[in-house]
C-alpha cells in the first residue's frame, strides 16, 4: 500500500476549498477608447515659390506717343516700343496681335511708337495711325502697316498718303475725314511729341516689356509669347502662404469632378497621402480648380489637370513634399499628384488610364476614381509640345468634396 505525502493532500485540500469559495464579483467591461489623432497644425508645410507681379508702369515721357489695348487691371502688361518701318516690329507685331486675341481679358497692350530717323516714311506712318486714332480706328490701322509692310515701304512718301487713304476707306473710316485729319494740326501736334520723346531715348526697337522693368529677352514668336503670358497671369491666381490644415485624416473624402462630359468620382486617400488629400481638398475649395482644362490627355495612357495656365509648368505658388505609399499604378483610375521631381508637388494632378507600373515610386498616389471612367476616355486627346500652340482642352468645371 503506497503512502500519499501529507504534503500533497495539504495542497489538494486547499485547491477543493478554494473552488468552493464565492468568487470577487466580476468587474464591469469596458470599451477600449478610439485612437485620438495626432493635433494638426494650423498650415501644412510648403515651400513657397509665389513672387506677386509688379506689372510695367508706363513713364510720363512715353505717354503723348503711345496707345493702349486691354483692361487696365488685366494681370499682365506689355510694352513694346516700335517702329512701323522697322523688318523685326513687323513680325513682333503679328505675334502680339495673336496675343491680344488669344488673351482679351488678361493683356493690358502699351504701344510706344519709336521711330527710327533714317526711316523715309516715319511720319507718314505716324500721321496715317494718329488720324486713325481720331476715328477709333488706331488698331485697325496699326495692324494695317504691320501687316502690309513690304505693300508700302517702297512708296514714296505723297504715293504712301493716297495708299493710307484707301487703307483707311477699307477699315471703314470716313476718307475725306481721315485725309483732313492727316493733315491736321491735331496730328501734327502729336506727330511732334512723338518725335521730340523718342529723340531723347536711347532705346532701338522693337524692345519689349512683360511684367517687368527688365527688357524681355527672350523667344518673341507667338507660342513662347503665350507661354509667358499664361504662367504671368498665373502669378495674379497664386498663393503666398501653405494651405491650411482642412482634412481629418481619420475621415473619408469623395471629390467629384464636375466636367464638360460627364461628372468623376474620386475616393481620397487621407491615411495614405494626408498632405496631397489636404492640398487637393483645399485648393477645391478655393475655387483653383473652377473653369480649367484637362490640358492633357493621351489616349490608353493618363489625364492631366490643376494647372489653369494650361502649359503643364504651373503651380499654384508653393510646393510640397512626396509621400509614397504601397499604392501602385496597377489599375486605371489611379489618381496622383504630378510633379517636376521629389517633393515638388503642386496642384497639378494626373488620373491613369490603364495600368502604369513603370510610374510606382514617382508620384503621390492619393486618390482612386469611383465613376466616371467613361468621362475620361472621352476627353479630347491633346499632347501639348513646346512651341506648338493647342486650343483649350475639355472643361473642368468645378470639384465639389464630400466629407463623411
Amino acid at each position: 500500500m503506497h503512502k500519499i505525502p501529507f504534503l500533497f493532500i495539504l495542497l489538494a485540500f486547499a485547491f477543493i476549498l478554494s473552488s468552493c469559495a464565492p468568487g470577487p464579483a466580476s468587474a464591469t467591461p469596458s470599451l477600449t477608447a478610439p485612437p485620438v489623432p495626432s493635433p494638426t497644425p494650423a498650415e501644412m508645410s510648403c515651400t513657397i515659390l509665389h513672387v506677386a507681379a509688379t506689372p510695367a508702369a508706363l513713364g510720363a515721357e512715353f505717354e503723348s506717343r503711345s496707345h493702349i489695348a486691354g483692361p487696365t487691371n488685366a494681370p499682365v502688361t506689355i510694352v513694346v516700343f516700335s517702329d512701323y518701318q522697322c523688318p523685326a516690329c513687323a513680325i513682333l507685331a503679328a505675334s502680339l496681335k495673336k496675343i491680344r486675341l488669344a488673351h482679351p481679358a488678361d493683356v493690358r497692350l502699351v504701344y510706344v511708337n519709336t521711330p527710327i530717323s533714317n526711316r523715309d516714311k516715319d511720319a507718314e506712318a505716324t500721321q496715317a495711325v494718329e488720324a486713325a486714332d481720331l476715328q477709333g480706328k488706331f488698331w485697325e490701322m496699326h495692324d494695317a502697316l504691320f501687316e502690309k509692310q513690304a505693300e508700302w515701304s517702297a512708296l514714296t512718301p505723297a504715293d504712301f498718303e493716297t495708299w493710307a487713304v484707301q487703307q483707311a476707306s477699307g477699315l471703314g473710316m470716313d476718307p475725306a475725314k481721315f485725309l483732313t485729319d492727316f493733315k491736321g494740326q491735331t496730328v501734327a501736334d502729336r506727330l511732334k511729341q512723338v518725335v521730340q520723346s523718342a529723340s531723347s531715348q536711347s532705346l532701338s526697337p522693337p524692345v519689349l516689356f512683360v511684367n517687368s522693368s527688365s527688357r524681355y529677352s527672350g523667344l518673341a514668336d507667338f507660342a513662347s509669347l503665350d507661354t509667358v503670358v499664361r504662367m504671368e497671369a498665373l502669378s495674379a491666381l497664386q498663393f503666398s502662404n501653405c494651405p491650411a490644415w482642412v482634412i481629418d485624416p481619420l475621415k473619408q473624402y469623395i471629390a467629384t469632378l464636375h466636367t464638360s462630359k460627364g461628372d468623376i468620382a474620386i475616393q481620397l486617400f487621407p491615411d495614405k497621402a494626408p498632405l496631397a488629400v489636404n492640398n487637393f481638398v483645399w485648393l477645391a475649395r478655393n475655387h483653383w480648380y473652377d473653369g480649367i482644362t484637362f490640358y492633357k490627355v493621351l489616349r490608353d495612357s493618363l489625364a492631366m489637370s490643376g494647372d489653369p495656365s494650361e502649359t503643364g509648368i504651373g503651380n499654384p505658388g508653393y510646393l510640397f513634399q512626396t509621400e509614397i505609399s504601397k499604392l501602385n499604378f496597377d489599375q486605371p483610375g489611379m489618381v496622383a499628384l504630378d510633379n517636376s521631381g521629389p517633393d515638388t508637388n503642386g496642384s497639378r494632378f494626373l488620373i491613369t488610364l490603364s495600368p502604369a507600373a513603370q510610374m510606382y515610386g514617382q508620384y503621390t498616389i492619393f486618390g482612386k476614381v469611383l465613376s466616371g471612367m467613361d468621362v475620361l476616355t472621352a476627353l479630347t486627346a491633346r499632347d501639348p509640345k513646346p512651341g506648338i500652340y493647342l486650343p483649350p482642352g475639355d472643361k473642368l468645371i468645378s470639384i465639389a468634396i464630400q466629407e463623411q
